[in-house]
């Protein structure tokens, strides 16, 4: 088993995302390489890496603007993350009852979204360690990199990433699973409902509107 110090259920952000982060001023976007992102295991330790390094190096920051959480989502999670995916999974039955441009406006409002969920978890973690369980052999075009969390005097909380092949065989997120719950299932359940009763445009809106709130700090309690 690989260990990395990390935070519990934020490294979730590797799955599915706020309000336009602006501009990266100097910062450089980090770039994967070819060979990582044919391997699913290798691309969810590397990217942990990443985004728990650039946390613990902009924590003063951090403490005193959670907002910069926002584009540490944006650089470290979002490449890595196939929200279009998990957009239209959550479009469900109304994917074909929508427009392409109707849907192209939701799957930014859900990326948005997901970044600044993210972000806001975030906030909750600082440096429980996380332990990889062993790579399991692939099957298919879809996978599940498994971790545990350890956080002192509490139960391990176990996570499940899922990740997706395409065509050039490159892996991305697209759901997380935490003891047994689903993200992308429970965001499915929440929206497909709304969409229903208020509509795809709609529910975009709300998207915007809940992912334009600022970054709170989260209490663990």
């Amino acid at each position: 088993m690989t260990k990395t110090t990390l935070s519990a259920l934020a490294l979730a952000g590797l799955l599915l995302a706020v309000a336009p982060v602006g501009q990266a001023d100097a910062r450089t976007i980090p770039v994967i390489a070819a060979e990582t992102k044919q391997n699913p295991f290798a691309l969810v330790k590397v990217v942990a890496d990443g985004l728990f390094s650039q946390i613990a190096n902009e924590q003063t920051q951090i403490q005193a603007d959670p907002e910069v959480l926002r584009l540490v989502v944006e650089e470290q999670l979002a490449p890595s993350i196939n929200h279009k995916f998990a957009a239209a999974k959550v479009l469900g039955p109304h994917f074909r009852k929508t427009t392409k441009e109707q849907r192209e406006q939701f799957y930014v409002a859900f990326r948005e979204y997901l970044i600044a969920t993210y972000a806001g978890i975030l906030t909750l973690y600082k440096d429980q360690q996380v332990i990889f369980e062993p790579e399991t052999p692939i099957k298919g075009k879809r996978v599940q990199v498994k971790v545990r969390v350890l956080d002192d005097g509490r139960p391990d909380i176990p996570i499940a990433f899922v990740l997706r092949k395409n065509k050039k065989g490159e892996w991305s997120a697209y759901d997380m699973v935490a003891q047994g719950i689903s993200v992308l299932n429970s965001k499915t359940k929440e929206l497909q409902g709304l969409i229903r009763q208020q509509g795809i445009e709609s529910v975009t809106e709300l998207l915007k509107e809940k992912a334009a709130k600022p970054i709170v700090v989260k209490d663990l309690g």
